[in-house]
C-alpha cells in the first residue's frame, strides 16, 4: 500500500497553492468547483515524488474538530491497489461499524471508500 493523496482543508486555497508550489515546486491542476456540493473548491498540487496534496475549501469552514470538516488535514487516501481491495476492506469496516462511505465512483475519478481509524479520522481507500 502506499498514500494516493492527502487533504487539508483551508479558508484560503489560493494562498495554500502558491505555498505549495513555491515551497516545495508542486505542480497545480485547474480548480474543481463541485458541481454536486455548492461552494466546494479544490486543487490537487502533484509533488516530484511522493503523495499528492489536495487543498479544500467551503464557505464558512468552521475552526472546531466537532465539525466533520474544519481547518487543517482531513483524511489521508492509502491506494491499496484494486477495486477488489477496495470492496473487500470496506466490507470489513461494515462488519466493524467503521464504514463511513460505501464504495463509488467520486465526481473527481477515484474508486474509493471511506473508513474511521479507532479516533475517527477518515481514511480513504482508493483503487484503480
Amino acid at each position: 500500500m502506499n498514500i494516493a493523496h492527502v487533504a487539508l482543508w483551508t479558508r484560503n486555497l489560493d494562498a495554500q497553492v502558491h505555498f505549495w508550489q513555491t515551497v516545495f515546486g508542486g505542480q497545480s491542476n485547474e480548480r474543481y468547483l463541485s458541481k454536486n456540493r455548492p461552494g466546494f473548491e479544490s486543487h490537487f498540487i502533484t509533488l516530484s515524488d511522493g503523495p499528492t496534496i489536495e487543498l479544500m475549501t467551503v464557505p464558512d469552514l468552521p475552526d472546531s474538530p466537532s465539525y466533520p470538516e474544519f481547518v487543517g488535514w482531513a483524511h489521508i487516501a492509502l491506494n491499496v491497489g484494486s477495486k477488489a481491495n477496495v470492496d473487500r476492506m470496506a466490507e470489513q469496516a461494515r462488519v466493524r461499524n467503521t464504514l463511513l462511505s460505501a464504495p463509488r465512483m467520486t465526481g473527481d475519478g477515484y474508486y474509493e471508500a471511506v473508513i474511521a481509524d479507532p479516533d475517527g479520522n477518515r481514511i480513504e481507500l482508493v483503487g484503480e
